[in-house]
């Protein structure tokens, strides 16, 4: 069987907001309740995100979606409707743009609780 990431908690001030937020962006389903103390992401077949309610300070981490290109757009498009700023690059400041990368597209936002969010349509780690 060759090894997969099943699921991934991430901590959060408000965690059914935080899943929320997510699945809304990413167009997946989500639950305010699952296993545990958990709102899971259902991001595919095979990846949950659960979302969980911790104190302060809550540790910021990094997360990336490699997409199509097509849905690379669609979440894109949620992102600015939503008015969420976000860049072209990791550490850029906010630009409201599409990075390139590898002839593909990528691009970064950070969500309330201050983790950053990556999508990208070529995968630079292979």
């Amino acid at each position: 069987m060759a090894i997969e990431l099943d699921h991934l908690i991430i901590p959060a001030r408000d965690k059914a907001a935080a899943a929320q937020l997510l699945a809304e962006l990413l167009d997946v389903r989500w639950s305010p309740i699952g296993i545990g103390p958990f709102a899971p992401v259902f991001v595919s077949d095979s990846l949950t995100i659960d979302f969980d309610t911790w104190p302060e300070p809550i540790p910021l981490t990094h997360y990336c979606f490699r997409v199509s290109q097509p849905e690379f757009d669609a979440i894109l498009a949620r992102i600015a409707a939503k008015g969420i700023p976000y860049r072209s690059s990791v550490f850029g400041p906010v630009d409201n743009a599409v990075g390139k990368w590898n002839d593909g597209s990528i691009v970064y936002w950070n969500e309330p609780d201050g983790h950053q969010w990556e999508i990208l349509t070529v995968s630079y780690a292979r």
